[in-house]
């Protein structure tokens, strides 16, 4: 019996450890260091984009919402890049080829890297797609958006309370 209890609290304490090692960064903590090879092969560290409003998106060609709000990313990139803001989009274990011919297909200019492994998805605590973080000047998580679709207003929205920047999409 002695046995049964101890297999119980060692599966209890495994549990707790996973729970923990899955969940997303609070908010108002350091957003956690990524480096990922973007789509020409290039180290991409999350930390290289400090001074700048980060986007940090995590998807799938195969995501139907993820696609349905990428072009939202795309044209507030566009709008809102001259005032430092970023998109970095992590696509969760798929061919680079693959990525590739979608990103070109989509006419995205916005920066991908691949996750192959998905270690950063895990440490962000990803589960479903899409999900995003917004990540300040500072390298300080200031939102979590999972399960909704974001949309130009909302990214302007983001970028202006947390970006120290006007964040006008009417140009």
């Amino acid at each position: 019996m002695k046995t049964v209890w101890s297999a119980v609290l060692v599966l209890i304490m495994l549990a707790g450890l996973l729970g923990m090692a899955g969940r997303p960064p609070l908010v108002g903590s350091p957003a956690p260091e990524i480096v990922l090879k973007d789509l020409q092969g290039q180290e991409v560290k999350l930390s290289d984009l400090r001074g700048k409003v980060v986007l940090l998106n995590f998807w799938a060609t195969w995501c139907k919402p993820c696609k349905e709000e990428m072009p939202a990313m795309q044209a507030s990139y566009d709008k809102l890049r001259d005032q430092g803001f970023v998109v970095l989009a992590v696509n969760e274990l798929e061919d680079v080829d693959k990525v590739i011919e979608h990103i070109r297909t989509h006419g995205h200019t916005f920066l991908v890297v691949m996750d192959h492994d998905n270690r950063v998805a895990n440490r962000y605590g990803v589960v479903g797609l899409p999900a995003s973080f917004l990540i300040d000047r500072q390298g300080v998580v200031r939102e979590h958006i999972f399960g909704n679709l974001l949309t130009e207003e909302r990214i302007a929205e983001l970028v202006r309370q947390y970006g120290g920047a006007s964040a006008s999409l009417h140009r």
